[in-house]
């Protein structure tokens, strides 16, 4: 407990709660949460690892086919018997109840005639006619058929078929037991070679998974559908039920263990049911104009409509059916053992405990690697069992308990940072994101004041014409203050929104940057999202603040801003000064940036970015080449580009064909073919898109090499102020 007591109660104390939910609800399935996860995983299990096609002539004796028929009378039910019989069909399983007599028997029709000596004939003929429920009795008695009643909670007069399933009663006890049954006429009941019961378990999502093999109406055994089907088939008096040893957590009998063949067991579920093992089989079934040659076949009847979602998809229930007649001739079915809930559990205490000593002595994230582990072996083992053994043992929900436990973990992880957090001195509440901030409090070691080199994507913001602003203003210096607070403070709180970090706010405007003091392998890319953001912010301020200087009877012209983006090296750190930390990034980007802003008034478009910039954010934007020019910082010139969109834009008919004139355009100035140029500019103008005050710039620049023409040598940058 020493461990314990070296962090605060909340730290252990709320994964230890979590643990003991997690525990309750695998242990009661409460709400189906377990079960329904359990489903989902055997299901996928099965989509990846499908039961092999194989044919059971071989090991049975039978091959097993399914028959999907429309509603038919007795009449028409007895004719397909025949004719089942006629292509060579062994058995016949009609997987659908037979409810009374026939309604369409001629006898029935008697009472329809009305009364009198006249009708006495009519009367005669009906009753003289053939009964379609004899000849119904007499088809299923030239070939084995067996059929089924419905078993059900209300006490009934029909009897169902003298049990052919035995076992010691343990092996019962966890059956369903029903107080009534449904089923056919006597007449049909004693034609049959076998009687079982129909009903299926289903789960809560109405997929058919297991299949049951026995049930109790009133206290007696008696055996399914299917298992009564396997009976005929192997031409036994009964089936026998082995009983197991008790999978209960509460007690409720031990139940079966398995179905008892010869020279094999088939393991069942305690109560009495076969976990299914599903083949992805793709071929339709026997179609009742089409029967083909069914010697030595076992045809299960089903009536169209009577599906249920399997691991595959909606199936019949007649194939379901005659699938799990397959897999029992080859003993291909799953296991789950009787003892699977307890191990469940067993494991899910002992990892959940493991985890909650590691956050307590390591922390969060060894916790969450330590989970991982534990998910990923408890996956691994579990999918080996069922690819190896057919065995389930479900890691998804233990897997989610465990998850439960670290997500509490976490919670009270973060309640040790946020009560640290408010203990931490916000050196940097002006210039970093509250995230950003948050995990400083975390690790201070990412705070690194003493400097180190960094490539950064630097952004520099001014407005435009900031000295006519201002002396618009001479006489009311208060309102101008407070008209550069409502514009600077959304745009430098986009900046903090996108990962950046502030470095200094001046009169004009502020500079920022990215990559520090925390990685960000996207920096470029952030800082650009945010150069859009803000230009969306500023024509939403300048909304604002035109409105309520209408109002006031004061024109005032929108404030447009400018912005320049560079990317390159630079050296980040910080220092101390009168109990105040700045933090700042020195490099050529800096500088850069801030020259790139003042260009940025003669292109028209409000972000210029350098092409170092422009390589690493391509992907996320559209840019467009404006200039090539020496900004007097670092070796030589650079290009310059207008940010203009995101990647849709990029794609667009418009922006390609601007952005081939302006490849062409600047092609033709660095070779020095004026005429050419300008007979491109002009053709430009007229696209959508196109920036008239950037090409007013480069006619005036063109009219300036003319006079001045460039040196032999010239590496086609613009280097002279224009006159």
């Amino acid at each position: 407990m020493t461990l314990f007591r070296e962090r605060p109660q909340s730290i252990w104390v709320l994964p230890l709660l979590a643990l003991g939910l997690a525990l309750g609800l695998l242990a009661t399935d409460w709400s189906g949460w377990a079960s329904g996860m359990r489903g989902w995983l055997f299901d996928s299990y099965q989509r990846a690892h499908p039961r092999p096609l194989q044919d059971t002539r071989a090991e049975a004796g039978f091959s097993v086919r399914s028959l999907e028929i429309a509603p038919m009378s007795h009449a028409e039910l007895a004719q397909l018997l025949r004719d089942l019989r006629a292509h060579g069909a062994q058995m016949a399983v009609l997987a659908f109840p037979l409810e009374g007599a026939d309604p369409a028997a001629p006898a029935n029709l008697v009472g329809a005639i009305p009364p009198g000596p006249g009708f006495d004939e009519a009367r005669a003929a009906l009753l003289g006619m053939p009964s379609p429920d004899k000849a119904l009795a007499l088809a299923l008695s030239h070939i084995a058929t067996v059929s089924g009643y419905v078993l059900s909670e209300t006490p009934s007069s029909i009897a169902a078929a003298t049990s052919r399933i035995a076992g010691p009663p343990d092996a019962f006890a966890r059956t369903r037991d029903f107080a009534g049954a449904r089923g056919p006429i006597p007449l049909l009941a004693n034609a049959s070679a076998g009687r079982g019961a129909l009903n299926l378990i289903r789960d809560r999502d109405g997929s058919v998974r297991r299949l049951p093999l026995a049930f109790r109406l009133n206290g007696t055994a008696v055996a399914s559908l299917d298992a009564e089907a396997l009976r005929v088939a192997q031409n036994k008096r009964a089936l026998r039920l082995r009983a197991g040893e008790s999978g209960a957590l509460f007690g409720q009998g031990s139940g079966a263990a398995a179905l008892q063949l010869d020279g094999r067991d088939l393991v069942t579920a305690p109560d009495a049911s076969l976990w299914l093992w599903y083949a992805k089989d793709e071929s339709a079934g026997l179609t009742p104009s089409d029967l083909g040659d069914l010697s030595h076949m076992i045809v299960y009847i089903g009536q169209a409509g009577d599906v249920a979602p399997t691991p595959f998809g909606a199936r019949s229930l007649a194939r379901i059916r005659a699938e799990a007649l397959q897999s029992m001739f080859l003993g291909q079915v799953l296991r789950r053992p009787a003892a699977a809930t307890k191990a469940e559990l067993a494991l899910l205490l002992l990892v959940g405990l493991a985890a909650i000593l590691v956050f307590v002595r390591f922390g969060i994230w060894w916790t969450g690697a330590f989970v991982l582990g534990a998910l990923a072996a408890a996956g691994a083992a579990s999918w080996n069992l069922f690819t190896a053994n057919h065995v389930l043992f479900d890691a998804l929900a233990p897997g989610a308990g465990l998850a439960l436990v670290f997500a509490a973990a976490a919670g009270a992880r973060l309640v040790e940072v946020s009560a640290a957090r408010k203990r931490l001195h916000d050196a940097f509440a002006d210039s970093l994101s509250p995230p950003v901030i948050q995990r400083i409090a975390r690790k201070p070691a990412l705070l690194k004041l003493d400097g180190e080199a960094r490539e950064v994507s630097y952004l520099v913001c001014g407005v435009r014409g900031f000295a006519a602003l201002a002396a618009s203003f001479r006489d009311d210096p208060a309102t101008f203050t407070r008209l550069l607070g409502r514009v600077f403070k959304p745009l430098m709180d986009e900046v903090l929104n996108h990962r950046g970090t502030i470095e200094r706010l001046s009169g004009d405007g502020f500079s920022c940057f990215w990559n520090a003091p925390l990685d960000d392998g996207e920096h470029a890319i952030h800082a650009c999202e945010a150069a859009a953001r803000m230009m969306e912010v500023i024509a939403k301020v300048n909304e604002v603040i035109t409105h309520e200087r209408l109002m006031d009877g004061t024109a005032l012209a929108p404030v447009e801003i400018g912005i320049g983006i560079s990317t390159g090296p630079a050296i980040v750190g910080g220092f101390k000064s009168h109990g105040r930390t700045t933090y700042c990034a020195v490099g050529d980007c800096s500088a850069q940036a801030a020259r790139i802003q003042a260009l940025s008034s003669g292109y028209g478009p409000a972000i210029i970015v350098s092409e170092e910039t422009r390589k690493a954010a391509e992907r996320g934007f559209a840019f467009l080449e404006v200039d090539y020019v020496a900004t007097g910082v670092g070796p030589g010139p650079v290009k310059l580009y207008a940010q203009l969109g995101n990647p849709v834009m990029r794609a667009s008919p418009k922006f390609r064909a601007l952005a081939t004139f302006h490849d062409h355009i600047f092609q033709s100035l660095r070779t020095q073919q004026w005429d050419k140029a300008r007979e491109l500019i002009d053709q430009c103008r007229k696209l959508s898109g196109a920036s008239q005050k950037l090409y007013d710039l480069q006619l005036a620049r063109i009219g300036w090499y003319e006079k001045h023409p460039p040196d032999p040598d010239w590496d086609g940058s613009f280097r002279q102020p224009l006159p």
